[in-house]
């Protein structure tokens, strides 16, 4: 077998003898290397990154899995993007962090690689990477972390946290309180423990064949977990020589069964962001009209916070994803591969399914699809996303007049004055936070106003341009495309405008004379952008709108031909 390492050990004398050298002078003898798959381990854990943390002690079992292979482990170490910390938004950085693990993965001498990730941005930035490079590839995550008790009552960190905090705007948490709070909620290493975004995208990957089958849904804590990191670095080798690539596992078909899943799983409404960007580096284009025609009669599935009342720990206990993917399967598309090399129904098919109340069957659902809902209209030409399954079945057809925020900082400035002309029938539009006017973050679960919550209501229709964390719950309409700051319509709604909203029907419509809506785009005048240089002007520049994807328009290929791995051409350094 000719392996993609030979280039620099084996080739020109010249060459080959610095390359050697270079390892040499790591202690690193070629009779250790030369000639074995060289897996390069991409490690994304840091001291700012709680989520990723783990990774630091996993990696060694992963390298142990790759010798016991016969390959040859070489860690290294990309950027990161912990969500809690990165401010004001992690989601550019998705898009630097693919680029980073990319480069790093075209430019070394590695055969295969594997994407240690986590928090929620580190988990498609590597799949996005491995998609342009289209090396063999396998994904470990760190797992989720435990959940805690509060004064009697289990909680966990996302879900349990915004209620928590409309309980402090109102007064009602005391200094001993916040601080109980604080501690109970911090209570170990991972991902959030509901399905958030990184628990979604976890199980993406899995579906996708990019993670091993059981692995996604491990908890942080279980000794499983590193023996499933030993099992990914002897199955990363096998896959080098049977040359299975990141484009034979996440195809168009693969893809349709990820979009069946998230709505299955109730996931995180940012996976409609990652999947069409890690899709669009292989050429394949990914749609929301695709979205909404795959899961209009895929039930929900799952009864896991923030679209249910069970957590991470109860839904590996009930069997975790292997079971979700086994009662979907009469729905899914069998024949595409898992991360083993067999098929999706061969590695699913015979999982046994026990009664559970977490993970329920086809025939009896948790609830009627879709658990993620697509609404276009004047106010979205191309389109925005509800998340059902977290929202109030009682605001989907709704009618109210516009109380609006022309940014994040104006609405933390006035949501909670007494002078805000707000009512329970109040539609809260914020402007000016997609990926252009901010980077998209996630502000989208607007917070209900004190006076709204001293009234004893939890929810409100809101709309915006942002995203919102996967933890989050409640009526918001988020992903508004095209965006205020680029001139969408969402830019022209003024106080008292009526919105319509029908979810069911798939529709969000400003209800304002269009010669009038004409007027107030003639008179329109794009926001001063909030990015003046580096990485965010660059990001600004480039992005594409939420509906693709929000990736960087030059690191698209132009087709699928363009997005097949070229090796480097070898030479002196």
């Amino acid at each position: 077998m000719r392996l993609r390492s030979d280039e620099w050990f084996r080739g020109a004398p010249d060459h080959s003898l610095q390359h050697r050298t270079a390892m040499r002078a790591m202690g690193r003898v070629p009779e250790s290397y030369v000639g074995r798959p060289i897996i390069g381990i991409a490690n994304s854990w840091s001291d700012f990154n709680n989520c990723n943390l783990p990774l630091r002690e996993l990696v060694e079992d992963v390298k142990r899995g790759v010798l016991l292979a016969g390959g040859y482990p070489m860690e290294f170490h990309t950027i990161t993007t912990p969500s809690d910390l990165m401010k004001p938004s992690d989601l550019p950085y998705r898009n630097l962090m693919a680029m980073d693990v990319e480069e790093c993965i075209r430019a070394l001498p590695m055969d295969g690689v594997v994407l240690m990730c986590e928090c929620d941005k580190t988990c498609p930035a590597q799949l996005m990477a491995a998609a342009s490079c289209d090396l063999p590839a396998l994904q470990l995550s760190a797992g989720h972390r435990p959940t805690s008790v509060l004064r009697g009552r289990r909680v966990t960190y996302g879900t349990d946290l915004w209620g928590k905090l409309d309980e402090g705007r109102m007064g009602q948490l005391d200094a001993g309180a916040t601080e109980e709070l604080e501690v109970a909620l911090a209570c170990g290493l991972g991902g959030c423990a509901v399905m958030g975004t990184a628990s979604t995208m976890k199980s993406m990957s899995e579906m996708l064949g990019m993670m091993l089958p059981g692995t996604s849904s491990l908890p942080a804590r279980d000794a499983r977990r590193s023996a499933a990191a030993e099992a990914t670095g002897r199955r990363i080798v096998e896959m080098v020589r049977e040359d299975l690539r990141p484009s034979r596992l996440m195809t168009p078909a693969a893809f349709r069964n990820a979009f069946r899943l998230l709505a299955a799983l109730g996931g995180s409404t940012n996976a409609l962001i990652h999947l069409p960007a890690i899709a669009g580096r292989l050429g394949i284009r990914l749609t929301l009209d695709e979205f909404q025609a795959l899961t209009a009669h895929v039930p929900l599935l799952v009864r896991v916070e923030p679209s249910g009342t069970y957590h991470m720990d109860a839904f590996h206990e009930a069997g975790g994803l292997a079971v979700v993917i086994a009662r979907l399967m009469p729905l899914l598309e069998g024949g595409c591969l898992a991360a083993t090399g067999r098929t999706v129904a061969e590695t699913y098919g015979g999982v046994r399914e026990e009664g559970t109340e977490v993970i329920a069957r086809l025939e009896a659902p948790v609830a009627p699809g879709p658990a993620i809902a697509v609404v276009r209209g004047n106010l979205a030409p191309d389109g925005a996303v509800i998340k059902r399954s977290a929202g109030t079945a009682g605001l989907f057809s709704h009618r109210g007049r516009a109380v609006t925020f022309e940014s994040y900082q104006d609405m933390q400035a006035r949501i909670d004055s007494d002078a805000l002309g707000v009512d329970p029938e109040s539609v809260l539009v914020m402007k000016n936070c997609g990926p252009v006017g901010a980077g998209m973050p996630e502000w989208g679960s607007i917070p209900i106003p004190r006076k709204l919550l001293a009234r004893g209501v939890r929810d409100v229709v809101r709309i915006s341009d942002a995203r919102m964390s996967g933890t989050s719950y409640g009526t918001v309409v988020l992903h508004v495309a095209p965006e205020a700051a680029v001139g969408g319509t969402l830019a022209l709604v003024q106080d008292g405008d009526l919105i319509e909203l029908d979810a069911e029907a798939g529709r969000l419509e400003l209800l304002v004379d269009p010669q009038e809506i004409a007027r107030r785009r003639a008179r329109w005048q794009p926001p001063a952008s909030p990015h003046v240089r580096g990485y965010p002007r660059l990001f600004a520049d480039h992005v594409l709108q939420a509906p693709e994807g929000c990736d960087l328009d030059f690191l698209r290929p132009r087709d699928r031909r363009e997005a097949a791995f070229v090796p480097p051409v070898v030479g002196r350094g």
